[in-house]
C-alpha cells in the first residue's frame, strides 16, 4: 500500500511539473512561434530576432491579445534600445519592450506586443515577418551566444520553444528559462517613440576593408564595377583594383583613384555601389573631393565626382526611373569654366533625341576637401545639405518613386581630357556612408549616429530590408 501511494503521489508530482513548464495542450496546438535570426555571430553590434507568429487553430486571434517574450542575459552595465526594422503588419503597430526575471539561464526578456491596428490572425494563417532589433544604448558589442532565445543555426523560420507567446496573460507557447515565467511587468520604459525619429533600417559603413577583392564586400551588399560603358569617355576601363581602402586620419576611406593619359584606351575610372533597396528616409555621406591631379601630369582634365542614388533607366523616359546627384566638376565642364557642385533631381531621360526631365541646383566654387553631404527624402521633397547647411530642396515631379541604389564613382567628361600624354590620377576619398530608411534625421543627428557607431567599434551594419 505504501508503495503504491508513494507511486501515485510521483505521478502527481511529474503531472504538476509537466503543467508548470508546458503550455496549455488545446492553445499550444493553436499558436506557434517561429524564430530565426540574421545576426548569427556570438557576438554581435544588435542583437535581430525575427519572428512570425502562426495560427493553427480553427478561429481568429487578435494580435493585440498577443505578447511574446525573448530571453537573454544582460551584458554588463547595459541598458537596451528596441527597434522594428519591418514588419508586414507595420513596425507602427509593432511594440517592444526589457523585463527582467529571476532564471540563471536568463535574467532578462524582450517582451514584443502589438496594436489593435495590427489586426487579426486568421485561422492558418501566419503574422509574416517581425524583423526585430536590440542594441546597447551606447552601441557596445553585445555577446549572444549565453541568451536562452538565441540560436545561431536558426537561419531559416522554423517552430522555436525558446520563446514563448502569451494569449492574455496565459501562456499558449514555449518553454520560459528554468520553466517559470516572470511574474513582474516590464521594468524598462518602451522605446517608442526613441529620442531619434524612427528608422525601419539602417546601412552605415565605413570601409574597413582590405582591398577591392575582400569578399565581405560583396557580402554586404557591394559592387566594384569592373564592367565598360558609360558614363564618361568612349573606350575607358573601370578598374577595381583602383578602388582602395587606405587609412586617413587614423580611419579608414574608400579611395577611388581614376587616371587619363589623355586617351579613351589610356583613361581609367572607378565605382562602387550598393544594391537597390534605398528610397525615402535620410543619406549621408562624407567625402573628399579633390582639385588636382593627386599623382603626375598636367591638371585641367574635366571629371566628375559623385555622390548618388539611381534607378536603372528600363526604356527612354521610363517612368520609374529615379536618380538624386551630388556632382562636383573640379575643373568645370557640361559648359562650366571652373569649379561647380551640381545637386540634381532626375525624373526621367532619353538619349536619343537628348531630353532631360530634372531640377538642379548649383554652387560655383571649389569644394577641394572633405565634407558631409546629407539628402533628406520625405513628404514629397528631397532635401540637399553639404555641411548642415541647405543647398537645395526638390519636388514633383522629381520625387523618387522606385528603390535606388547608394553610388559614388569618379568619371572623366567625353571630351574634356588634356591633350597631354604625361600619366595622371585624381582621387576621390569617402569616409562613411549612412542612411536611416524612413526617418527624416538633420545632419547634426547623422553625424551623431555616425560618431556613435564609431565610438563603440561599430564598422558596419545594415537592417535595411529588401523591398
Amino acid at each position: 500500500m505504501a508503495a503504491t501511494t508513494a507511486t501515485a503521489a510521483a505521478g502527481v508530482a511529474l503531472v504538476a511539473a509537466a503543467l508548470l513548464t508546458a503550455a496549455p495542450a488545446s492553445a499550444a496546438d493553436e499558436i506557434h512561434a517561429q524564430y530565426r535570426t540574421s545576426a548569427t555571430g556570438a557576438t554581435a553590434d544588435q542583437a535581430e530576432p525575427w519572428f512570425k507568429i502562426v495560427n493553427h487553430g480553427s478561429q481568429a486571434v487578435p494580435l493585440s491579445g498577443l505578447t511574446l517574450r525573448y530571453y537573454f542575459k544582460t551584458d554588463a552595465g547595459a541598458s537596451y534600445v528596441f527597434a522594428c526594422s519591418w514588419a508586414v503588419r507595420g513596425c507602427a503597430n509593432v511594440h517592444g519592450t526589457f523585463g527582467t526575471l529571476n532564471s540563471s539561464t536568463a535574467d532578462r526578456y524582450l517582451e514584443v506586443s502589438f496594436t489593435s491596428g495590427a489586426g487579426s490572425l486568421s485561422p492558418g494563417a501566419d503574422t509574416g515577418d517581425l524583423q526585430l532589433r536590440f542594441y546597447r544604448s551606447n552601441w557596445a558589442t553585445l555577446r549572444q551566444s549565453d541568451d536562452y532565445s538565441f540560436g545561431s543555426a536558426q537561419t531559416s523560420y522554423a517552430d522555436w520553444s525558446k520563446v514563448t507567446v502569451y494569449r492574455d496573460g496565459a501562456r499558449v507557447w514555449g518553454t520560459p528559462p528554468d520553466g517559470s515565467d516572470p511574474t513582474d511587468p516590464p521594468t524598462d520604459p518602451p522605446t517608442d517613440p526613441p529620442t531619434d525619429p524612427p528608422t525601419s533600417g539602417v546601412l552605415f559603413d565605413d570601409f574597413s576593408y582590405a582591398s577591392s577583392s575582400d569578399a565581405r564586400i560583396s557580402q554586404r551588399g557591394w559592387t566594384v564595377r569592373s564592367y565598360s560603358g558609360g558614363p564618361g569617355v568612349p573606350g575607358a576601363t573601370w578598374d577595381p583594383s583602383k578602388v582602395t581602402f587606405p587609412t586617413v586620419g587614423g580611419n579608414p576611406v574608400m579611395q577611388l583613384e581614376s587616371s587619363t593619359d589623355g586617351t579613351g584606351g589610356g583613361t581609367s575610372q572607378t565605382e562602387l555601389y550598393h544594391q537597390r533597396k534605398f528610397r525615402e528616409g535620410t543619406y549621408g555621406a562624407r567625402v573628399y573631393f579633390s582639385d588636382a591631379p593627386a599623382t603626375g601630369g598636367p591638371d585641367g582634365d574635366q571629371l566628375v565626382q559623385t555622390f548618388f542614388t539611381i534607378t536603372p533607366l528600363n526604356a527612354p523616359l521610363d517612368p520609374d526611373y529615379g536618380e538624386m546627384d551630388f556632382e562636383y566638376l573640379p575643373n568645370g565642364g557640361w559648359g562650366e569654366q571652373s569649379n561647380i557642385i551640381y545637386m540634381t533631381s532626375w525624373e526621367t531621360y532619353q538619349n536619343d533625341p537628348w531630353q532631360a526631365i530634372n531640377t538642379h541646383n548649383e554652387i560655383r566654387q571649389s569644394f577641394a576637401g572633405w565634407h558631409d553631404l546629407v539628402i533628406q527624402v520625405a513628404g514629397g521633397h528631397m532635401r540637399y545639405y553639404i555641411d548642415g547647411q541647405q543647398v537645395a530642396d526638390h519636388g514633383e515631379p522629381y520625387y523618387p518613386e522606385t528603390p535606388m541604389s547608394i553610388n559614388f564613382n569618379q568619371w572623366f567628361i567625353s571630351g574634356g581630357l588634356q591633350g597631354a600624354s604625361t600619366p595622371r590620377a585624381y582621387r576621390e576619398q569617402v569616409d562613411w556612408v549612412f542612411h536611416a530608411q524612413g526617418a527624416t534625421l538633420t545632419p547634426a543627428q547623422v553625424t551623431a549616429k555616425v560618431n556613435a557607431y564609431r565610438t563603440a567599434g561599430t564598422t558596419w551594419v545594415d537592417t535595411v530590408p529588401q523591398p
